[in-house]
């Protein structure tokens, strides 16, 4: 009688392995995150995120057609902005020929299939490197979001399918879905950064766009803690996501992803729309790291932590690894 159930029986080869999987992967669960420079036939290697590059609008229209070939069907798109394009206001950031509007509308143009979700914050745009604008020492909320909700909709006006605020502002996303519908743009969604730590996983992604906070001769604070969340929390990551949900997106966040899976799963047991995780830069970095220094097997590792990911509750995953997983998977 011992033991009636063997769950090896199921494990006995990779036919029966795959016939109770319970989770799988496919290129259409990724969204590629992109960075855009200025210029044209630019490529920009990014040390600290090997394979990644800051491109040119030309190219990066060109890579976008790749990974569609490939089965991607979501960007999430970021700008390297100008020095002298910048200021504490951001107002480059819904300039309709800014450098964002115009990869918009590359993309779309050449790929209109492809989903295009442009980041919403002003840290690219910022002399200070925060999120938004800067008063009495601090990031002023309201003001911030009356900016975002101009940037939105010049992307909006660009060709953008969602807008992704990543500014953690209190109450954007109301004013942000109230600004798209005024404008007419009722069928533009809103893929909410919900829950997104103030997290040292970031610092790659940060080189990549130089938007890390500056040192100035003005008050301005040392970090994105007042805005961003605290990683000791998990209660907090609900309440935001079901605060975003009721003001209007379409998709929450969760950021960073495998050091945060218990919060993908809390939220999406709590909210009823799809949850996308972003997979960040210092998780990739680590990845490519320690697979350089052959401490891991890189593929093996990639697709873990991406299975890992989906397992825990994600619909969406936003990963510099998208492009490489999917050969693999097409494979």
């Amino acid at each position: 009688m011992f033991p009636l159930q063997r769950g090896r029986r199921l494990r006995v080869n990779e036919s029966i392995r795959s016939l109770v999987r319970e989770t799988t992967l496919s290129p259409t669960d990724f969204m590629f995150p992109m960075f855009i420079a200025e210029g044209e036939n630019i490529e920009v290697v990014i040390p600290s995120m090997p394979g990644i590059f800051r491109r040119s609008i030309d190219l990066t229209v060109k890579e976008v057609k790749e990974i569609y070939a490939l089965g991607i069907r979501a960007v999430n798109i970021y700008v390297k902005v100008s020095e002298d394009l910048k200021d504490n206001e951001g107002v480059e950031a819904w300039s309709p020929n800014g450098l964002m509007q115009q990869a918009i509308r590359a993309i779309k143009a050449s790929c209109p299939e492809m989903i295009v979700m442009p980041d919403v914050a002003l840290d690219p745009y910022s002399i200070y490197g925060h999120d938004g604008i800067i008063a009495n020492g601090d990031v002023e909320n309201d003001s911030t979001v009356a900016a975002l909700v101009k940037m939105a909709v010049s992307h909006a006006q660009a060709g953008a399918d969602f807008v992704a605020p990543s500014d953690m502002m209190d109450g954007r996303v109301l004013r942000l879905r109230e600004g798209l519908d005024a404008a007419g743009f009722h069928h533009v969604g809103i893929m909410s950064y919900s829950a997104k730590y103030a997290s040292a996983f970031y610092g790659p992604f940060r080189d990549a766009l130089d938007s890390a906070p500056k040192e100035s001769n003005v008050a301005v604070p040392k970090d994105k803690k007042t805005y961003q969340m605290d990683y000791a929390n998990r209660i907090e990551a609900i309440k935001e996501a079901l605060s975003d949900v009721e003001e209007g997106a379409d998709m929450v966040m969760v950021k960073p992803g495998i050091a945060y899976l218990d919060i993908v799963r809390e939220v999406k047991n709590a909210v009823n729309v799809p949850v996308t995780v972003f997979h960040v830069s210092g998780e990739y970095a680590m990845i490519k790291a320690a697979a350089e220094r052959g401490w891991l097997d890189h593929d093996k590792i990639m697709m873990e932590q991406l299975m890992c990911i989906k397992r825990a509750g994600a619909s969406l995953i936003s990963t510099y690894f998208a492009k490489e997983a999917a050969i693999l998977l097409n494979k």
